[in-house]
């Protein structure tokens, strides 16, 4: 028979080894886990004379993905009863279905964002901003204009060297956008010191935040909330970003399958012309859909004339993509020939071809629209497929004639008419005149006001 005391102690004394080496190694290696948390910890409140800390430790990949571990977010405030209000709708089976969608939607984007952020050493969490600001969409429009995936307002664009023209709006522009809003987020942080600030300020307006500051005497955002100094939706607007952020970063914690992929490597292309991208994408054998999803700045699919404008293309198509564009037997962009006739101005024929005058004049350099002739050609982008054009000859009865022109040598009817967007016919009858009459040097017209 065997001995039971042997036995136990035989069995046991090996097993309390085993448990203490597994302690031993578990308390080691937790320590070589915890040691970056606290250093994230003491970095989260920087002194607001503080410049810019630079990240003292890598990033892993995984946060600003979907990471299944629990990473620390550096911008306090999760804790906050708001900010675990919208954490729990976040977190139920719409929540988690409406954030794959947002996820799924920025694929493209992430990984240029992620880079951009490590670079300038901000809050990784930082990359899940645009899930808040407009759901990843590149080009989503507020009710109160602001566009793109940072939502930018026109007057707030100069800066960060963005414009909106006839041709784009650049804060479609992934690229550019990204950098204006992580710059602005910085110069937010520079002032406040504080990142609930920071943000804060992204969404009122850096003014607006300092004056509740100064009003209320306190740099803290969520003393600010509970004295109601803020406006609603501004109290709403970091409480949503840390909400989503939590669980985004903690996506498998949440049952959150967002997947896996691979980063995409983007470039810039120098354009020098206006290019069609449904025809350089199909010269170059990519794919027109993705060369024209990486360019949603662009209204008509068409690069600029200015020749400034620089393509956002994947790396490896890069190669094909330059090839195309140096080669200058390559028809890019196709124009309708239209020939000047009767009653004809800019703004009339850009109306019918989809474009504006501004197109029309950068697409024919050296024109002056005010000593165009009947027959003279010009070069129109065509843009959109259109009808033939048909000149429009009615007279709008809107229009007043309370300015005046002095005619120049050389000025016609007809070129005064291109200049003022009016029908020649129109033009004369408002001044007494026939078409075929001829006009003196000097002579004051009565026309539009421009």
């Amino acid at each position: 028979m065997v001995n039971g005391r042997p036995f136990f102690a035989g069995f046991v004394f090996p097993c309390i080894c085993l448990f203490l080496c597994a302690a031993g190694l578990s308390a080691e290696s937790a320590a070589a886990v915890s040691a970056p948390a606290e250093q994230i910890r003491g970095e989260s409140r920087p002194l607001p004379d503080r410049p810019l800390r630079q990240r003292r430790f890598a990033v892993p990949q995984r946060f600003a993905w979907h990471g299944t571990d629990e990473p620390v977010l550096e911008i306090e405030g999760t804790h906050r009863e708001l900010t675990q209000y919208y954490i729990r709708q976040y977190s139920t089976k719409g929540g988690l279905d409406w954030l794959k969608t947002v996820m799924d939607r920025g694929e493209l984007y992430l990984g240029f964002i992620r880079r951009e952020i490590e670079a300038r050493g901000l809050p990784p969490e930082l990359i899940y901003l645009p899930v808040i600001e407009s759901a990843y969409l590149s080009t989503a429009v507020s009710k109160s204009g602001a566009v793109g995936l940072w939502q930018f307002m026109t007057n707030s664009i100069a800066p960060f060297d963005i414009h909106v023209t006839d041709w784009m709006d650049e804060r479609k522009d992934f690229w550019k956008a990204t950098q204006g809003a992580l710059a602005k987020l910085e110069e937010n942080y520079n002032y406040f010191g504080d990142w609930a600030l920071a943000l804060a300020a992204y969404n009122a307006g850096l003014g607006a935040v300092k004056r509740a500051c100064d009003q209320n005497g306190t740099k803290d955002y969520w003393v600010l909330c509970e004295k109601k100094a803020l406006r609603t939706e501004t109290i709403q607007y970091v409480p949503k970003f840390l909400a989503a952020a939590h669980v985004l970063s903690r996506a498998g914690r949440y049952g959150l399958d967002l997947g896996w992929h691979e980063d995409v490597e983007w470039t810039r292309i120098p354009a020098g012309k206006s290019v069609d991208l449904g025809l350089l994408a199909k010269e170059a054998g990519i794919d027109e859909h993705a060369l024209k999803a990486a360019n949603r700045e662009l209204h008509y699919g068409v690069t600029p004339p200015s020749g400034n404008y620089h393509l956002k293309a994947r790396a490896e198509e890069s190669e094909a993509l330059r090839a195309v564009l140096e080669n200058p037997e390559t028809t890019l962009l196709r124009y309708y020939i239209h020939t000047i006739r009767s009653g004809d101005t800019l703004s009339a024929v850009g109306r019918h071809y989809g474009v504006s005058a501004d197109q029309i004049l950068q697409s024919n350099p050296g024109i002056q629209p005010r000593f165009l002739r009947i027959g003279d050609r010009i070069m129109v982008p065509a843009l959109i497929d259109t009808g033939p054009y048909e000149p429009v000859k009615t007279r709008d009865q809107s229009l007043v004639f309370e300015g005046n022109h002095l005619v120049k040598r050389g000025e016609t009817l007809w070129s005064i008419a291109l200049a003022y967007d009016i029908d020649p016919e129109i033009l004369a009858e408002a001044n007494g005149m026939n078409l075929s009459d001829t006009l003196r040097e000097g002579r004051s017209l009565k026309t539009p006001i421009k």
